[in-house]
């Protein structure tokens, strides 16, 4: 099972990372403002936003997931 709290908080970490607030990254996305939060609390883990998010921040899921601690996407 993974910690929706940790997932979050690699989010945050990444976009920060690279200089991203994490409301134009959401705009950017088409997320709604508050669903870090959300998914944060574990009441909004939809499989395409991890993907938008992913494909903004420029990472792969499985290191958003914490799977692994290697951002990058192995292509």
């Amino acid at each position: 099972m993974y910690n929706s709290q940790d997932i979050s908080k690699r989010i945050k970490e990444r976009a920060q990372q690279q200089g991203i607030a994490l409301g134009q990254m959401l705009s950017s996305c088409e997320l709604g403002i508050n669903t870090i939060s959300k998914m944060a609390k574990g009441t909004d883990i939809l499989t395409q936003n991890f993907a938008k998010i992913a494909d903004y921040l420029d990472c792969s899921v499985d290191y958003l997931l914490g799977r692994t601690d290697n951002p990058e996407i192995n292509r």
